[in-house]
């Protein structure tokens, strides 16, 4: 292809996305770079919190990935303890916030922890 071919496509099309439907799945995130993911149905079970701190504890390095569309009663005891363990975190909102998306249902993803730069050997799997 030529150049000018290129451009064309690129600014016509926007920029090609490596693996976009798992990314948009893992609330930003490739697969292998996740450690913990919970779904928003798992999110609302506070049975699960104690597990989200001990990896938070575990694995300082990481990053978690907030879903923004959980309600506050969810994220709140979240932003709290990534707070308290001074572990850093994003809310990810949705992009199209003017377009009608579906609610959120109970298997898309609440939570994931992940490291931003380097595959996870051993994810925590519940």
């Amino acid at each position: 292809m030529t150049e000018l071919e290129d451009y064309l496509k690129q600014n016509v099309f926007g920029k090609p996305q490596l693996k976009p439907d798992e990314k948009r799945k893992f609330l930003g995130n490739f697969q292998e770079r996740v450690a913990l993911a919970l779904t928003v149905a798992q999110v609302r079970n506070t049975a699960n919190l104690p597990l989200v701190k001990r990896v938070l504890q575990r694995y300082p390095q990481y990053h978690l990935f907030i879903n923004g569309r959980l309600s506050s009663t969810y994220r709140g005891p979240l932003l709290s303890l990534a707070v308290s363990l001074n572990y850093q975190f994003t809310i990810i909102e949705q992009a199209n916030v003017r377009s009608n998306t579906r609610p959120l249902a109970d298997n898309d993803m609440g939570l994931v922890i992940a490291d931003d730069r380097h595959r996870i050997t051993h994810p925590v799997l519940i």
